[in-house]
């Protein structure tokens, strides 16, 4: 078994209450104890809502009438998506004390009330998502539970989301991604996480941070609890798909001197087991991932195109001295962009979107999510604050697989691997098509029986 899960999925709660084990109001105050210990894991509790919610739920299973394979079950959401009367902060200071209650729910968090899930609150964040190693200098830095006798980073830009999760608060948690920030922290906090082809789900009050490239998608321990939140969030049944798995390994990316020992092992040991297990594994080189590493790692980030433009206004006022110092170095570096380099971005990002359709076909990739474990977080505060090229180098390699992932818009679930010589936990990413998101979860749930069985 690659790893032992700590904390009950949120099928293993449900099937607790359908046999009268517990009820959805016990699991909540089960969850609320656990935040006592969560250190800077959430930003907003939304106690109240979770009781009126949970007291509702258990009435409806009390009956044999739950809204949906969910009903019951805590959730947590980023500080990025809209609650009703919460202030959303995008983990920012600034946000927190000029921007008003919001006036409604997220359509995705208005969704899963509908289900009968049950909000507990929204968790912290880099301000306005912009790191992918998950620090936060306003509201804290949440500390990965692996962490051993020195803290190691949650990885971001969906920090407490993972932290929530991989701590027993909830079982699922809602992030968004838009150069890692599902896929990263899920590695980093030995999770499933499911980053969506970026138009999977509706965007509707959540707190952007570049439009073109944001995606949004569950943190758990299974990758059926991903698929049971997905139904829930696109409000349709997940099908069922018989297809036969086939995977591909681009051997160079293994290769590369940026994986550690640890994570390439542990992957490798992965598709053994697969193999024999009757999966069809080819090894290839694909073109199109390459060029796209190259293309961000020559041209820049076309995300930072967006967030640079989003946020103008802001690093125009006055307030702008009041962001983290590593969030808005990164901003102001997109200022001089040239036009000429975000025309080029977007022609190539088109070009070999349509290249890796043709190299990948219905085969799913499997890679790395991160080349390395989750980093000591001490040094890397002090970078933040005294050394930010050594900061923005590690953020970068952090974040160097997952990225072409997303300038290629490729949906992609981490499954858990192992752990290295310290105990921190390793992944692997499965990554397809964009758009075809149903391939991508029905592959990783027959991949994830077979690693973990």
């Amino acid at each position: 078994m690659i790893s032992e899960r700590k904390h009950q999925t949120a099928a293993t709660i449900v099937d607790t209450f359908r046999k009268g084990e517990t009820d959805p109001v016990q699991v909540l105050e089960s969850s609320l104890r656990r935040t006592a210990s969560s250190e800077s894991v959430f930003v907003t509790f939304t106690e109240r809502r979770a009781r009126a919610e949970a007291e509702a739920s258990a009435k409806r299973w009390r009956a044999g009438q739950p809204l949906s394979a969910l009903d019951g079950v805590p959730i947590a959401w980023k500080d990025l998506f809209d609650i009703e009367g919460t202030v959303t902060t995008a983990g920012s200071a600034i946000f927190l004390r000029k921007r008003p209650p919001a006036s409604a729910d997220a359509e995705v968090v208005l969704r899963a009330a509908r289900a009968g899930m049950v909000c507990i609150g929204k968790t912290n964040l880099p301000e306005f998502a912009y790191s992918g190693l998950g620090l936060n200098p306003h509201f804290g830095t949440p500390h990965n539970p692996f962490s051993g006798q020195s803290a190691r980073i949650p990885g971001g830009s969906s920090s407490g989301s993972a932290v929530a999760v991989a701590s027993g608060v909830v079982p699922i948690s809602i992030g968004t991604d838009t150069a890692g920030s599902i896929r990263v922290p899920a590695a980093f906090n030995g999770l499933v996480g499911y980053r969506s082809s970026s138009d999977r789900y509706s965007k509707a009050g959540v707190f952007p941070l570049a439009p073109t490239i944001d995606a949004l998608g569950p943190l758990a321990h299974s990758v059926q609890d991903c698929i049971a939140i997905d139904a829930v969030m696109t409000a349709r049944d997940f099908i069922q798909s018989n297809e036969i798995v086939s995977l591909v390994i681009d051997d160079a990316i293994l290769e590369d001197p940026a994986i550690e020992e640890d994570v390439r092992n542990n992957l490798e040991k992965v598709v053994v087991r697969l193999q024999d297990a009757g999966v069809q594994v080819t090894r290839s080189r694909l073109k199109s991932l390459h060029s796209a590493l190259e293309v961000i790692a020559r041209f820049g980030w076309l995300g930072a195109a967006e967030a640079f433009t989003f946020h103008s206004d802001l690093l125009a006022s006055e307030d702008a001295v009041g962001i983290d110092p590593s969030v808005r170095g990164r901003l102001e570096t997109a200022r001089q962009m040239p036009l000429t380099t975000l025309v080029r971005l977007i022609w190539a990002r088109k070009e070999l979107m349509a290249q890796i359709r043709a190299e990948l076909g219905h085969r799913i990739l499997i890679l790395p999510t991160v080349g390395q474990v989750a980093p000591e977080l001490a040094p890397l505060e002090k970078a933040a604050r005294d050394e930010i090229d050594r900061f923005l180098s590690v953020n970068f390699a952090v974040l160097r697989l997952t990225m072409a992932g997303s300038f290629l818009d490729m949906p992609g679930v981490t499954i858990p691997t192992g752990f290295s010589s310290e105990g921190l936990p390793t992944s692997m990413l499965l990554a397809g098509l964009s758009g075809e998101d149903d391939r991508v979860l029905a592959a990783a749930e027959r991949i994830e029986r077979i690693v973990c069985s």
